[in-house]
């Protein structure tokens, strides 16, 4: 098989180096500058155990790669807002022996978040969900770094909306192969909605800085609460943190990277790249979707999902909203939404 990774970024970077270290066939897919320094330097993926370099083939298109061949399988590693046109461009791409992409290819969907395998079942045929515990940075054109030892990161896998197959259990035997574990589950959602609580933390460290304050840590906390009872009430099931620990155990150690330091997660890096986007919309703006269609206030998470794209319209830099201001606006959310359902008047 041959991998299409669809966005070299941190996620895709990181797992297009480490299959092509593996010896399996890789194409990288990137735009601008990033497309650029891959071109010229190769995939420079820095590692626990030393700098690595990799110079698979780097395209912006299919029509860069004419046809594409039977044994693909295309991982749509691209940010959640920006899915929609990598699908749009990737679907309808030749096959050779016929078909299209989105008719007979496989495509796995490694992104925080769970829009982007269902924005991909309205495409294409057979899609695989992926929950991606992987610490991994794209900061800099060309870069990826990948501070996890000795697995470089946890990737359940599985069919969407659910199942397994013969093609997600050679996918993860490659990953294997790849210093990754890769669990074929039959409900990968269930790890994916997990890890969108967790992942609810991310435009709080984006426009405030690590949550490594107890103050911070506090409101993580609430804002995790909101999302639990937004998926309790919407009967969504999810992976319980006993599981995630079970699962992890101590497998993943962050080991400090020469020339790739760790700032923060990808929304950090998505603010401190100064993209113009994040991916806020579809981390707390799931929660507060959800929250809007089952009845269940989510004031924090709404606040969290404006000030990121507040944040990243605006290319502000990321931690630069001091901690209090932040509890302060938290606090005026939460007493907002207490006044707004307080005691009403009868005429």
């Amino acid at each position: 098989m041959r991998y299409v990774i669809i966005g070299a970024g941190a996620v895709g970077g990181t797992i297009a180096g480490r299959l092509a270290e593996a010896g399996k066939q890789v194409v990288l897919v990137a735009r601008g500058a990033h497309r650029a320094a891959l071109a010229e330097h190769g995939l420079r993926l820095r590692v626990p155990e030393g700098p690595l370099t990799f110079r698979p083939p780097v395209v912006e298109s299919p029509a860069e790669l004419g046809a594409l061949r039977a044994d693909d399988v295309l991982v749509l590693a691209v940010k959640t807002q920006d899915a929609e046109s990598a699908l749009r461009t990737w679907g309808p791409a030749p096959v050779e022996g016929g078909g299209t992409a989105a008719e007979r290819l496989p495509l796995f969907c490694a992104q925080n978040g769970v829009e982007s395998p269902r924005l991909a079942l309205r495409r294409f045929r057979h899609v695989y969900g992926v929950c991606v515990w992987l610490p991994s940075t794209h900061v800099d054109p060309g870069v990826v770094g990948a501070a996890g030892s000795p697995l470089t990161g946890i990737l359940h896998l599985g069919r969407h909306p659910h199942g397994v197959d013969d093609t997600v259990r050679r996918v993860a035997a490659d990953l294997e192969k790849a210093c990754f574990e890769a669990p074929v589950v039959p409900d990968v959602s269930r790890w994916q909605y997990a890890k969108l609580l967790s992942n609810l933390a991310n435009a709080l460290e984006a426009v405030s800085g690590p949550v490594g304050d107890p103050r911070a840590e506090a409101l993580y906390a609430q804002v995790r609460a909101e999302g639990e009872s937004v998926l309790r009430a919407a009967g969504i099931a999810y992976a319980s943190t006993d599981e995630e620990r079970a699962v992890r155990g101590d497998k993943i150690t962050l080991v400090p990277l020469d020339g790739a330091p760790r700032g923060g997660g990808s929304s950090w890096q998505s603010l401190s790249r100064g993209t113009g986007t994040i991916e806020a919309d579809h981390l707390n703006g799931e929660i507060v979707l959800l929250g809007r269609l089952h009845g269940v206030p989510t004031p924090l998470n709404e606040l969290l999902q404006r000030l990121a794209n507040e944040f990243a319209r605006e290319r502000r830099a990321p931690g630069s909203l001091p901690l209090p201001d932040l509890l302060r606006l938290a606090d005026a959310a939460v007493a907002f939404l207490q006044d707004s359902r307080g005691p009403r008047s009868v005429a």
